[in-house]
C-alpha cells in the first residue's frame, strides 16, 4: 500500500491493511514519516516503511504540491526496490494525490495490478481547500490528472456511492468502480468497552469534536451556535472538547475568546485513534459540522458514524449524502452555515428525551448495517481475487 498519510492516524488505510494481514497475507505500507519515528516498524501484522516526508497542513497550494512530488518520487523508488526483493501480488494506492497511482507504474507494466482507493474528489476537494484551484486552468489539469491516474489503474475504489456514480459520470466503467464504505469497526468503536457518561450526568452539556481542524469542517460555525445556545439557555452548563490538528486551530482559539466561552472550550490537541472511542464516551453529544459546498456533497464525515456507533446523539451539517445516508430522526441536523440552526438543533436536543433516544437507536441501527465489519468481506474479495495467489499464511 502507498499512502501519502501517517499511517497510525489513517482509520482508513489502518483498517484495510489489518484486514489483509489478518487473512494471511503480508502487508507493506509506504507513508509518511512523523519526526521521531524510526524508518520501519510492525504495528498489528503490518509493516510500516516510512518514507522522510512530512505534511504540512494548512500551507499554500505551492507546499502541497511539492510535498505530493516529494513522496511520489521517494515511494516509486522504495516500491521498485522492495519489489525486487518481496514479489508484490498488489499495490494499493491510497489518495490524495490521486496520481500517486504513478509511482506503482513499473509494477503495474511487469504484471502486478494496481488497486486506486480514491478516498475523496481530487479536483473537488482542491477547489474547496485552495481558491488558486478553482481557475478554470488549474481545476481542468486537475481533472486530467484524475482521469489519467483512473486509467493506470487495473480498479478503482471509493468511498461512497456517490462518488462511485461519480467516477462513471466521468467516463470510468462501471465494472472498474467498487465501494468500500469509510465506517468504522464496531470492535474499535464498542460503548460497552467504555465506562457510559450519563447524559449531563454532571448538569453539563458536554459537546466532542474529534477530527482536523480545518475550514472544510466549519467549527467556526459550531462555536458561534455554542455561544448562541449558552446565551439562550443559561440554565445549561455546555462545554465543547476540540480532539485535532490543523491550520484553523489559532482562529478557532482567536474566535473563542472573542465570543466570550473560552473557558467553554478545550483544544486537546491530535490523539491516537486508540483513543477516539474513550474521548467520544466521556461526551454527551457529537458535533459534526462541515461546510456545504461541491466537494462536501458527494462526502460523508465518518465523525458521524463513529459518535453513532458509540450511541452519542449527533449534531450534523444538512447535506445530501446526510441525508441519504440517516433516516429522518436519526440526527440532529441544523442547516450548515448557520450558527442559528445549530444552537435550535441543541436545544431540540436537550429539551426532548424521546427524540434523543429514537436518534441513538436509529444512527447506531444504520452503522450496524455499514459498518466496517460488514464492508471488509466485499473489500477482501476484491483484494483476493485482483492478487490471486501468493498467500503466505
Amino acid at each position: 500500500m502507498l499512502t501519502h498519510s501517517y499511517y497510525e492516524e489513517d482509520p482508513r488505510v489502518r483498517r484495510e491493511a489489518e484486514a489483509v494481514a489478518a487473512s494471511g497475507r503480508r502487508v507493506t505500507v509506504f507513508a509518511l514519516r512523523r519526526p521521531g519515528d524510526p524508518p520501519s516498524g510492525f504495528l498489528d501484522g503490518v509493516e510500516i516503511r516510512r518514507l522522510d516526508v512530512q505534511r504540512h497542513q494548512g500551507a499554500g497550494l505551492v507546499t502541497y504540491v511539492g510535498e505530493y512530488l516529494s513522496f511520489f518520487w521517494r515511494a516509486c523508488w522504495a516500491l521498485l526496490r522492495a519489489h525486487r526483493r518481496d514479489r508484490y501480488a498488489l499495490v494499493q494506492v491510497h489518495t490524495l494525490p490521486d496520481f500517486l497511482v504513478f509511482a506503482a507504474l513499473p509494477l503495474r507494466l511487469s504484471g502486478v495490478p494496481v488497486l486506486l482507493d480514491l478516498h475523496e474528489a481530487m479536483p473537488a476537494f482542491f477547489r474547496s481547500r485552495f481558491p488558486r484551484a478553482g481557475n478554470p486552468i488549474v481545476h481542468g489539469l486537475l481533472a486530467l490528472q484524475e482521469r489519467l491516474s483512473i486509467g493506470a489503474a487495473t480498479e478503482v475504489m471509493t468511498v461512497n456511492q456517490a462518488l462511485g456514480d461519480r467516477l462513471v459520470a466521468i467516463g470510468t466503467r462501471a465494472d472498474r468502480v467498487h465501494v468500500v464504505p469509510n465506517s468504522p469497526a464496531l470492535a474499535r468503536f464498542d460503548p460497552s468497552s467504555h465506562a457510559s457518561r450519563v447524559f449531563r450526568g454532571d448538569g453539563c452539556l458536554r459537546l466532542v469534536y474529534a477530527g482536523a481542524l480545518t475550514p472544510t469542517y466549519e467549527l467556526d460555525v459550531a462555536l458561534r451556535g455554542v455561544a448562541a445556545f449558552a446565551a439562550r439557555r443559561p440554565d445549561v452548563p455546555v462545554a465543547v472538547d476540540l480532539y485535532g490538528r490543523g491550520d484553523s486551530a489559532d482562529r478557532l482559539q482567536a474566535l473563542a475568546a472573542e465570543l466570550g466561552i473560552a473557558d467553554r472550550v478545550t483544544f486537546h490537541g491530535r490523539i491516537p485513534i486508540e483513543a477516539v472511542p474513550t474521548a467520544i464516551a466521556s461526551a454527551d453529544v457529537g458535533l459534526a459540522p462541515t461546510r456545504r459546498d461541491a466537494f462536501t456533497d458527494v462526502s460523508l464525515s465518518t465523525k458521524i458514524y463513529e459518535y453513532a456507533a458509540m450511541h452519542r446523539p449527533v449534531v450534523a451539517s444538512r447535506l445530501p449524502l446526510v441525508e441519504r445516508a440517516f433516516p429522518a430522526g436519526a440526527l440532529f441536523v441544523y442547516e450548515a452555515g448557520e450558527p442559528a440552526s445549530l444552537s435550535a438543533a441543541l436545544e431540540r436536543l436537550v429539551d426532548d428525551p424521546a427524540a434523543r433516544e429514537v436518534a441513538v437507536a436509529a444512527a447506531a441501527a444504520t452503522v450496524r448495517g455499514s459498518s466496517w465489519e460488514v464492508a471488509r468481506a466485499g473489500y477482501l474479495t476484491l483484494v483476493e481475487r485482483l492478487a490471486g495467489g501468493g498467500r503466505t499464511a
